[in-house]
């Protein structure tokens, strides 16, 4: 079934049925102040951390699934119907000849619902401005018939007690006592006080008077009701209630007499702080909610805002826009699929309708590889970051699990115990700096000093050296990395006695990329150094070869897990995929590994990550994947993420037609039409598919916030299309399917606005067979920096 389509034009998803298989949202606003909304009004918003800044509550696994939300009731007040903009909370009929009509337009950085019942349009823009601390709910109300209407309108939204989600909802003998809210000159105005912080935000209307008000929500919905039926609603009135402990709300009722034809707009407004003063909560000041409502809440000011918002976002798309024979393929990275890298950018994985925000912090290795697919765009946001992440990586060369940006005090953390380290964190961190350098040509960073976190300080190079000596320094028995706490999959413990085969190609990968690295700026000794040991840790790699693919690591009892002996958890996605990413493998053995991979592992929605799924404990390893049943997440699922590694190995072998397939396996907009199967939005990557041991085969789940927006975007950017930044230019090397006669990418590369047109008259996969600038012949697949001008034509054929 399908429920909408993608406006390119638009750079919008337009739902037009909104009762989706499962909530289909979208993000609002930046790192200062965000929110999440759905189709149907339901989410929340937050400021600073979405686990303790919460302004609106949200109670998880609710049902529906994303209330409540921003909600604004409308009333005849002559029949006494109601109903809602968004088509929930109230839910109307939506078929028969009364029935309510809803579209949904998500666009980026705000979401448009419109409505249409009994004579009644409605159209609900709501957005944060850009740099601001508070949100709009605009809304139009348009009286279509040929009699005049008394319509009210009443806005509803759940605020939080303690913006600490954890306090908020489950200490209710503490955060129910301690809330205030009244209403007083226009404003809503709730605040909390505790011994060590004051909240507080702002709620208001303009366009129109307020006719009632309610502070307390359980005087706006009434006894034993919920928000599909508020008493003051079918009452017609608010009650004027104010909170003084249990649970605050935001209701302002307002009175609209409409004639025929007549529009009428209202905007709900609400904000961080205080309305009638300054707030500083130390690190911002904000300016009191009535002046900012003054200045900003007119319908000239809010048409303004929303067109600048969009335009902002097309200049942060415009550095990488693609024309390929894929529709789908374009719709995605033109638009969503580079929109919600950066959501992942901006909030990890932190803030979502599935993450609660108990997490509240940067996962270590998620945000190393988040920063891969936004350094073409926001080179001086990824480096900020970056920095970040290199003072959370300790003096020994590991690294935090998590860092918090708002509290992070590098030099005075404590540094994890050695069992508490997961293999993986620190090895991203070669990656990651390598991708910075290659699309910035700014080779001084590497000499840039930064502090680690427990203590000492080292340039950017030797913070890379020195993630690799911790790795070098915790071998196993075979030579191979330790396990420690995890590896990738948190769900492998393999241990200190143990060890891993992801991380040991991961420390390949970063032995092969910071020699690279050192070479540029002339550190000969350090480069030497990482092949001496580049060289050794192969040899050990050698051991790892089960005949047909690569174990997944060895237990601390000395057993393969991964192995063609085993009867469960024969084959691992990731050790394979990787030997082939890291340059570890011989061609052959790559090959051998990439096809098995194929035969055992691959499905038409994905490869999974292991085969046959585990149902047994095993000696040695920590297998905490049992708790899922087969074919779910780490056991057996089609964990979206390593799919994505899965495209770039194959790309990187030359098989056009298997890179793409993978791609197009879990590519969400091939799901558009079948939405009913795939269930979570087909505009955004989900972090896994169940996998083909499941009854739930095809389902997707956790969308948005996922490591596969990411590395997926690498994917089919640099390896599929094969446009990527190296250190003299940029390498044009596309893997695509025979069957394509040629592409078009338009990319910006250090300040230059260039076009690269690939043709493909000999339908080959890869290879290429001609590169010129600007008509000028160029030997290799590298458009060098001192050819490329702004508005150059790079000409490709392949052949």
């Amino acid at each position: 079934m399908r429920y909408g389509h993608f406006d390119d034009g638009a750079r919008e998803y337009v739902i037009t049925r909104p009762d989706t298989p499962r909530a289909w949202s979208n993000y609002l606003g930046s790192r200062l102040y965000g929110g999440i909304v759905t189709q149907n009004a339901g989410g929340y918003s937050f400021y600073r951390s979405g686990g303790a800044g919460r302004l609106l509550r949200m109670r998880f696994n609710g049902v529906p699934q994303d209330e409540p939300g921003r909600y604004v009731y409308l009333r005849d007040d002559v029949t006494g119907d109601f109903w809602s903009a968004s088509w929930q909370p109230v839910g109307k009929p939506l078929d028969g000849p009364d029935a309510y009509r809803a579209t949904i337009r998500h666009g980026l950085g705000y979401s448009v619902l419109e409505s249409s019942y009994a004579g009644i349009d409605t159209e609900m823009t709501m957005f944060v401005p850009r740099g601001q601390a508070f949100e709009h709910w605009s809304l139009r109300i348009t009286n279509t018939g040929a009699a005049p209407r008394s319509i009210s309108a009443f806005s509803y939204a759940e605020l939080a007690n303690d913006w600490g989600f954890r306090q908020d909802l489950e200490n209710l003998q503490y955060s129910q006592y301690v809330v205030r809210a009244g209403y007083r000159d226009g404003f809503i105005h709730r605040v909390n006080r505790t011994r060590a912080t004051t909240s507080e935000c702002w709620f208001a209307l303009s366009g129109a008077e307020v006719a009632s008000f309610d502070t307390d929500r359980d005087a706006f919905l009434g006894a034993y009701r919920t928000t599909a039926a508020p008493l003051a609603v079918e009452k017609g009135e608010c009650s004027g209630s104010e909170t003084w402990g249990d649970n605050a709300c935001a209701s302002l009722h307002t009175r609209l007499e409409l004639a025929p034809g007549e529009t009428r707009q209202i905007v709900f407004t609400l904000g961080v702080g205080s309305p009638h003063a300054p707030w500083d909560d130390g690190d911002n000041v904000l300016p009191p909610g009535r002046d900012l409502v003054a200045e900003h809440a007119t319908p000239e000011r809010i048409a303004a805002e929303v067109e600048a918002l969009r335009e902002e976002w097309a200049a942060r798309l415009a550095p990488f826009q693609v024309s390929t024979p894929d529709p789908q393929l374009d719709s995605m990275v033109n638009v969503w699929h580079a929109y919600q890298t950066h959501m992942t950018f901006n909030w990890s994985r932190g803030v979502s309708l599935i993450e609660a925000g108990d997490r509240d912090g940067l996962g270590f290795r998620d945000t190393a590889q988040d920063i891969l697919a936004v350094v073409h765009t926001i080179p001086d946001a990824a480096q900020e970051r970056l920095n970040l992440l290199l003072t959370g990586q300790t003096a020994e060369g590991g690294a935090l699990p998590l860092v918090h940006p708002l509290t992070h005090t590098p030099g005075k953390e404590r540094a994890p115990l050695l069992e508490e380290y997961r293999s993986d964190d620190a090895l991203w961190l070669p990656m990651s700096v390598t991708a910075l350098v290659n699309e910035t040509g700014d080779l001084d960073y590497l000499s840039t000093t930064l502090p680690y976190a427990d203590a000492g300080e080292d340039t950017v190079l030797g913070h890379l050296v020195q993630a690799l000596r911790f790795s070098l320094d915790h071998r196993g028995a075979h030579g191979l990395v330790q396990g420690l706490a995890a590896d990738w999959n948190d769900c492998l413990q393999f241990g200190v006695e143990g060890e891993s085969m992801f991380s040991t190609f991961l420390l390949a990968n970063g032995l092969r990329a910071v020699s690279e690295l050192a070479a540029l700026i002339d550190q000969g000794d350090v480069a030497a150094w990482c092949v001496e040991q580049l060289s050794l840790l192969l040899e050990a790699i050698e051991g790892a070869w089960d005949g047909e693919w690569y174990v997944r690591g060895i237990s601390a009892v000395g057993v393969p897990l991964g192995s063609a002996d085993a009867d469960e958890g024969r084959i691992y996605l990731e050790p394979n995929v990787w030997a082939v990413i890291s340059g570890a493998a011989s061609p052959g053995r790559a090959r051998q590994a990439m096809d098995a991979v194929h035969e055992h592992l691959a499905s038409e929605h994905g490869v999974a990550l292991c085969a046959p799924p585990h149902t047994r404990p095993l000696d040695g390893v920590g297998l905490s994947l049992l708790v899922f049943p087969p074919g779910h997440k780490e056991n057996g699922g089609i964990f979206c993420h390593a799919n994505s590694w899965a495209v770039v190995a194959e790309a990187m072998l030359g098989h056009g037609e298997r890179a793409y397939d993978y791609y197009r396996a879990y590519l969400p907009a091939r799901h558009n039409d079948t939405a009913e199967q795939h269930q979570t939005e087909p505009y955004v990557y989900s972090q896994f598919t169940h996998g083909p041991s499941s009854p739930r085969f095809g389902q997707s789940r956790n969308p948005w916030l996922t490591g596969a927006a990411s590395w997926t975007y690498v994917a089919v950017t640099q390896r599929i299309l094969g446009v990527r930044p190296v250190p003299t230019g940029l390498k044009v090397d596309p893997c695509v399917p025979a069957a394509w006669d040629g592409f078009t990418v338009r990319r910006d590369f250090r300040g230059r606005s260039v076009t690269i047109r690939v043709t493909n008259p000999e339908s080959v996969n890869r290879g290429v067979a001609m590169l010129s600038v600007d008509g000028t012949a160029v030997d290799g697949d590298i458009a060098p920096t001192d050819l490329l001008q702004d508005g150059s034509l790079v000409e490709v054929v392949l052949g």
